[in-house]
This record gives structure tokens, C-alpha cells and sequence, in this order.
């Protein structure tokens, strides 16, 4: 059954999300559900004493609730109670919130949205164009980052070719690409920006991006021509396209003095070009 993680927003509020692409289903945590309706500082334990309340009534909804593994906000990756729409649909009526309503629009448009980007991928695009221009990202960096989904979906059909599974050896070979060109796993790069639950592509300025498309694209026409069968060769190919990308890191801070991977994060980039240009005007 494949899954897909994403994170998507209810009034700037990150909700934790998986599609399920052989039921055609979003599975949702529901301790993210009941932090955006409750506002709680607490919303593990409103959860549990619902679910209590719940079992108590003899509703089934508790026992239907299933669990899957989503990133906490210490970056593992954890068993979380999660609910498909229609599941969310009748907890929220459990749950007193003026934000009941406009919370159940968005579920209907999140599942709308879905099967359309399916029949016309283009869809899915234009919305995450969207997405990053209500950020505030330039329009050259927009570029550059949708380039660079479409460089990494290369690596991942290459990896899946080479008998790579999904998980833990993704990220691994994920590691030893960032590490070989950066000089830091992506671990290790996420706190050298200070990000927690945060993409840190998303946070990458345009110099990085294009490196880490280097040593990704690198990474896999080396793949292509040395055709490797097991994990331990899939490793070397990843440590030489990070390496390939580290020789032109090295050179660009030759030639520049200064260091290509930086702590800057997408929101303080953003915060220094406003006010450089609240000082040009």
C-alpha cells in the first residue's frame, strides 16, 4: 500500500497527512485536528480524555481509529492516531469549535483537490506555485525548487529500479548525498538552520538548491551507467554524486570567500530582502 506524507495547512496551522494511494484516502492525525479546533496547549491529553468519552458512549468511531507513522515535532517518526475524512467528519461533532464548519470545508476541498491533481498532475503544481508565492518566495526561487522536485522524482524512480526501499534506505542514501556535498547529514543541516518539523529544501537557499540538484542528478546518471544491486553499492553511488557536487561547492567558495551552505533559513532570507528593500526605499 503506498502512502505519501505531506503536511498541509489549515490557517497557517500544520496538519500532518498521508495519502493513501490504492484506497485514494487522506489519513489525518487527529491530535493535529484537535490542536487546530481546540487550541489546546494540550491536545494529546484532550485527545485521550475524548477517546475515553467516546468508548464510554459506545461509539464506534473509537475503535475504527487506526495508527500510523508520522514525523513528531522532534523529527522521528512516530505511532500517531489517525482518521480518513469521513471519520474526521463525524469526530468533529464531538468536538465544540467555532472553527467546526470552515474545518469541514477544508477536509471536502483537501480530498477534492487530491483526485484532481491524479487527472491533471498540473493541478498539483500550480497549487504549490501558489503555496510558495503566499510565502513570500521570488518567483526565481519558486523555479528553482519545482526543478528540483522534479530532480529528486528522477533519483527516486532510479532508486526503485535498483530494488532501493522506501523508508529508511531513502533516507539513508538521502544522508550520505547531503552529507557528501554539504559535509553535514540532513539532520545535522536541519540544526545548523535551526529548522524542527520544517522542509529543509524549503529552507535552502538558490546556491544550495541548485548543489543539492547537482549531487541528486549526479547521483543518479551514475546510478544508470553502474547499475548497482545492493544496498552497500547504492551507498557508493550516492557518496560519489555528493562528492561531485562538493567539488563545485569548493570551488564556488574559492572564488567567493564565503560559505555556500549557511544557516539562513527560508524566513530569515525572507526577512533580509524586506528589509533591504524598506532601506532602497
Amino acid at each position: 500500500m503506498e502512502k505519501k506524507a505531506d503536511i498541509k495547512l489549515f490557517e497557517n496551522r500544520k496538519v500532518r497527512s498521508l495519502w493513501d494511494a490504492e484506497n485514494e484516502k487522506w489519513y489525518i492525525s487527529i491530535v493535529d485536528v484537535i490542536e487546530v479546533l481546540t487550541e489546546s496547549d494540550r491536545p494529546r491529553k484532550y485527545w485521550d480524555d475524548l477517546k475515553r468519552k467516546l468508548r464510554a458512549e459506545g461509539s464506534e468511531l473509537s475503535e475504527k481509529i487506526g495508527q500510523l507513522k508520522m514525523q513528531s515535532p522532534d523529527g522521528k517518526m512516530r505511532l500517531t492516531d489517525v482518521a480518513d475524512v469521513e471519520q474526521l467528519f463525524r469526530l468533529i461533532q464531538s468536538v465544540p469549535s467555532p472553527k467546526a464548519e470552515p474545518f469541514k470545508q477544508w477536509l471536502a476541498q483537501l480530498g477534492r483537490e487530491r483526485l484532481e491533481e491524479i487527472d491533471d498532475p498540473e493541478q498539483g503544481i500550480e497549487r504549490l506555485m501558489e503555496y510558495y508565492h503566499r510565502k513570500g518566495y521570488s518567483a526565481n526561487w519558486i523555479n528553482q525548487r519545482l526543478k528540483s522536485i522534479e530532480v529528486r522524482k528522477e533519483l527516486t524512480d532510479e532508486w526503485e529500479r535498483r530494488g532501493v526501499k522506501k523508508g529508511q534506505e531513502y533516507a539513508t542514501l538521502t544522508d550520505i548525498i547531503t552529507q557528501g556535498w554539504s559535509g553535514m547529514t540532513t539532520k545535522q543541516y536541519k540544526q545548523h538552520k535551526g529548522l524542527k518539523t520544517e522542509s529543509l529544501r524549503d529552507n535552502m537557499t538558490n546556491l544550495e538548491l541548485v548543489l543539492n540538484m547537482l549531487a541528486e542528478t549526479a547521483t543518479t546518471e551514475i546510478s544508470k551507467e553502474r547499475k548497482p544491486e545492493t544496498v552497500s553499492q547504492n551507498r557508493k553511488v550516492a557518496s560519489l554524486g555528493g562528492s561531485a557536487a562538493a567539488a563545485a561547492r569548493k570551488t564556488i567558495e574559492a572564488q567567493t570567500g564565503k560559505s555556500v551552505v549557511t544557516p539562513l533559513s527560508a524566513k530569515s532570507i525572507k526577512s533580509l530582502k524586506d528589509n533591504e528593500k524598506e532601506i532602497e526605499e
